[in-house]
């Protein structure tokens, strides 16, 4: 039987200041294979550390993701409280999809004017010559 993975953007946050990428990494890999792990620190107007949280992309299948997401969540983890949820889109990825879509439907609109142009065109030296 095979199990039909998806690629998923999680949001990891309550994470404590000296969490690594290979941490991550190996506490998500039970549920799915890891490709890519984002640690953001956000800090305060002096430069400390406030918050750190991390968006990890998983291949993950639906049963696999709802195990790590009732597992991992809540749950006390290297000096940090774990918040896992998916990732909301970001604004530039929306913004991108956005461009790709109007540039796809612009094209198309671009062709079926050419086209009815020239179908015009055909008809009127039709009927001048015709």
């Amino acid at each position: 039987m095979k199990v039909n993975r998806e690629t998923k953007r999680l949001y990891v946050g309550g994470l404590s200041q000296d969490i690594s990428v290979a941490d991550l990494q190996n506490q998500f890999s039970r549920f799915g294979e890891v490709s890519d792990v984002e640690i953001i620190t956000r800090k305060d107007d002096q430069g400390n550390p406030q918050k750190v949280f991390a968006y990890i992309n998983i291949s993950v299948a639906e049963a696999d993701l709802k195990k790590c997401m009732s597992v991992l969540n809540k749950t006390k983890w290297k000096g940090g409280t774990l918040q896992i949820q998916l990732a909301k889109e970001s604004f530039l990825h929306r913004m991108v999809i956005q461009r790709i879509s109007q540039r796809t439907s612009s094209s198309v609109l671009t062709v079926n004017v050419k086209q009815r142009r020239h179908r015009l065109r055909s008809r009127a030296i039709q009927e001048r010559n015709g």
